[in-house]
């Protein structure tokens, strides 16, 4: 996405085509149109059967990254509780809590099961939660989403991944400040 100091280089006669965030970011907003650019957000950019396909590819690695980003953050010398994902003989493995069940969270569930981890994937669609049951043959525990079910989820898990998409939109706050004096520290 542009930086601001490069808003006074965009003119009406040029066509901006790259990630905006335009819905997260009301000031870039402001200045492309104050530009007059023709700006065209990639993850805006819809297929024939309402897919982004030029959103996907950046969300599967976000998904992926996610979860490293987890490992990394719960090691001891990271300020983490120390918990391996995998956990080992003895040891039971993390816990990671995947809100949303769309590319991001597809692909954090596949990191984290992959790594050995407990998984629960929480998504208001019920037809998408049987995809993950059949998908991952149980390896994954499933629920829908509610505001109770995130709450409980949240305290148990030793990370949470927050993977919910609201095309054009920010994505929503489903954790709430209320709620991170219960959860687990790391």
């Amino acid at each position: 996405e542009p930086q601001p100091d490069e808003w006074v280089q965009l003119r009406p006669d040029q066509i901006l085509f790259t990630y905006l965030h335009l819905a997260a970011d009301p000031e870039q907003a402001r200045g492309l149109m104050e530009s007059g650019v023709t700006a065209i957000a990639y993850e805006t950019v819809t297929d024939s059967h309402g897919g982004l396909p030029l959103l996907a590819p950046m969300s599967e690695v976000a998904g992926r990254l996610s979860i490293q980003a987890a490992a990394t953050a719960l090691q001891k010398p990271n300020g983490g509780r120390g918990v391996l994902l995998g956990g080992v003989p003895g040891v039971p493995p993390g816990k990671i809590a995947v809100i949303g069940g769309g590319v991001v969270g597809t692909q954090a569930a596949q990191m984290a099961v992959g790594l050995g981890a407990e998984v629960t994937v929480l998504d208001r669609s019920l037809p998408r939660l049987r995809w993950f049951d059949d998908m991952f043959g149980g390896r994954v525990r499933t629920r829908y989403s509610t505001r109770e079910a995130i709450r409980e989820e949240a305290f148990s898990a030793d990370a949470v991944i927050g993977a919910v998409l609201i095309p054009g939109a920010s994505a929503p706050k489903l954790i709430s400040r209320d709620m991170l004096p219960g959860m687990k520290p790391g």
